[in-house]
């Protein structure tokens, strides 16, 4: 099966909601915040809960492309494979430690270890590999775990928040800050992306493409569709209203549930051709192929209209913004290509690092 661009749909609108809210959040007055509140409730977990699910997607069929290739075809070896795979997560780990402080260096220094996005993909890169051989359902259960935990340990450290003490200390490491992605909590959306990504993948043995087409209405489309549902219904009324309120247990179904539901709306308007893939998600290609590139250098747009604008000129300024961000992502597509993406750019890179290694190994 080709590569489904519902995949870099998904991840284009992951990335343009966090330009948007991000925008928002900076430009509007302080007056004026409960927009940015009423905007983040309805489309929050399309933020970084989807970007960490759709990226879990995406490297499992990777990652099990290169297993193909190495037990198949036999064109690569599993030490290289392996060895990439690490280096491009130390190098993101590398990545966000200089983005952390230099956010840290603008505004407080506690702020060097602050589980933004970038750090919790890193690590969730890290703790996947050896999860990696886990069953489907297995992964499953130890996301669910893990929330139950984190909630269990929040509620046990949050006292101690900002206290020199040992218990202040797990705070620090495990929540800071709560508000942004803490990996205990957000590594699951990561972990429940690589059982979609292999079950996307199961069905690339398939060459038939009208039997591809019913396989992936019955073993993807309506099951993943119901699961969906039943998750969101299951969010909303588990603890109602609680499922608004960012990283509770109740948004946390609620959340992968959305995420779940968008995706395989994008992939029924894809494979049924609703829409051309050639040319309607134009945009979201360029913010998903250069996501990581967007997340850093949409930073220096935060003083441009720092807490000035009103209801009327935020959503102006953002639209416009949006508009001339897009046409120059555009541009530097057509420019330089991958050579702009961070994200084609760690991987290419640790690609050929691995490489480079492995034959410096067999020289020896």
């Amino acid at each position: 099966m080709e590569r489904l661009k519902s995949i870099d749909i998904f991840r284009g609108l992951c990335m343009s909601w966090m330009f948007l809210g991000h925008l928002i959040e900076w430009w509007i007055r302080e007056e004026y915040l409960w927009v940015r509140t009423f905007t983040f409730f309805i489309f929050d977990p399309i933020g970084a809960s989807g970007f960490l699910f759709i990226s879990g997607v995406s490297i499992t069929l990777s990652y099990r492309n290169r297993l193909y290739r190495v037990e198949e075809i036999k064109d690569l070896s599993y030490s290289r494979v392996k060895m990439s795979y690490f280096l491009r997560a130390f190098f993101l780990l590398a990545i966000a430690i200089i983005y952390n402080t230099a956010i840290a260096l603008s505004y407080q220094l506690s702020w060097i270890w602050t589980w933004f996005v970038l750090m919790t993909a890193a690590f969730s890169l890290l703790l996947m590999w050896p999860l990696f051989n886990l069953s489907k359902i297995s992964r499953i259960l130890i996301g669910v775990i893990i929330w139950f935990i984190s909630q269990y340990l929040y509620l046990l450290l949050s006292p101690y928040q900002n206290q020199l003490n040992i218990q202040g200390i797990f705070y620090h490491f495990f929540y800071n800050d709560y508000s942004q992605d803490p990996l205990l909590i957000f590594f699951s959306f990561f972990l429940f992306g690589t059982v979609v990504g292999d079950i996307l993948n199961n069905l690339n043995n398939n060459r038939n493409p009208e039997l591809k087409r019913k396989q992936l209405k019955k073993k993807i489309i309506i099951p993943t569709s119901l699961i969906s549902l039943g998750l969101i219904l299951f969010g909303v009324l588990f603890n109602f209203p609680s499922f608004l309120s960012r990283s509770s247990l109740s948004w946390l179904f609620y959340a992968i549930g959305i995420d779940l539901l968008v995706l395989m709306i994008l992939i029924i308007l894809e494979e049924y051709k609703i829409f051309s893939t050639k040319k309607s998600y134009r945009v979201f290609f360029y913010f998903s192929y250069y996501s990581f590139t967007v997340y850093l250098g949409h930073n220096f747009l935060y003083f441009i209209f720092y807490k000035k604008l009103d209801l009327v000129t935020i959503w102006i300024a953002v639209v416009l913004t949006f508009l001339v961000f897009s046409l120059f992502l555009r541009q530097i597509y057509k420019m330089w290509g991958w050579k702009a993406s961070l994200k084609a750019v760690l991987g290419k890179t640790s690609f050929k690092l691995a490489y480079k290694i492995e034959e410096k190994k067999r020289r020896e």
